[in-house]
């Protein structure tokens, strides 16, 4: 690639037709490829660059708490949740379709990990998406709140496409926290698609939140297009130390049963 040609696609800011050129022309002079086919290659090349950019913006910008993915997922673990049903949403029809989605069930089986791999796909299908646990949530808003930028702490929560509200349940929450989660289930209402899990049970959401009424009023909206689903079992974060435990007990039990005379 000549000096001219280089300099021309930095300007037009083609870096991944750059990338790529060399081999291209290479594969074009030995295969006898006509003028577009080639064409059509070095394209390729430059959109599979741009694509490949606007995912890793699209990840940095959702802060999952951990990249996830389906094909990590430990099905076997649990046969109470349904494959095929997490598969059709990672299709991303309910996000098209600006419905919502609530996982319910105890810590430790699986939800954070499938909402956040359900999030992945819909970055890869080209949507946006913003990940927060419920208290990294209303913490954006108590802290902007004093510095009058609830406005912009809110739009934050309302221009995704797909917005995941996690960990709903673990304690009770802040005071006004049910006027903030409203707000925002509210203003999203039939526009664009939330999902949020929970590991209490949805009448125990007005304790939760110190606001009765919000709570209805946030349920009310929330599950009218909602997809529920109900994650059954023990933790899988727990598996290893029964795993290990039982190792143990075989081996205190075989070792007591060599120190045992004959």
């Amino acid at each position: 690639m000549n000096e001219a040609l280089r300099t021309a696609l930095k300007e037009l800011r083609l870096s991944g037709m750059t990338q790529s050129l060399e081999v291209r022309l290479q594969e074009a002079a030995g295969n006898g490829l006509t003028h577009t086919e080639f064409l059509e290659l070095v394209l390729q090349d430059e959109l599979l660059v741009r694509k490949e950019r606007q995912i890793n913006r699209r990840i940095k910008a959702a802060m999952f708490r951990e990249l996830k993915t389906l094909e990590d997922f430990d099905w076997q673990f649990n046969p109470s949740i349904k494959k095929k049903q997490i598969y059709d949403l990672a299709s991303c029809r309910f996000i098209r379709e600006c419905h919502d989605c609530l996982f319910l069930g105890p810590p430790g089986t699986g939800k954070s990990h499938l909402v956040q791999a359900i999030g992945y796909q819909a970055i890869k299908s080209s949507f946006t998406v913003r990940y927060r646990s419920i208290f990294d949530a209303i913490r954006d808003f108590l802290h902007d709140e004093a510095f009058a930028g609830q406005e912009n702490v809110m739009a934050k929560y309302l221009k995704p496409d797909l917005l995941i509200i996690d960990d709903m349940g673990i304690k009770q929450l802040p005071k006004r926290s049910g006027e903030y989660l409203f707000e925002i289930i509210m203003r999203r209402y039939e526009t664009k698609s939330t999902i949020m899990t929970s590991n209490r049970p949805l009448e125990d959401w007005g304790k939760l939140l110190g606001d009765v009424p919000s709570a209805t009023a946030i349920l009310d909206r929330f599950l009218h297009h909602a997809e529920i689903i109900t994650i059954t079992g023990h933790s899988y974060r727990l598996k290893d130390r029964a795993v290990n435990n039982s190792t143990k007990k075989d081996n205190n039990d075989s070792a007591r049963k060599k120190s045992k005379p004959d």
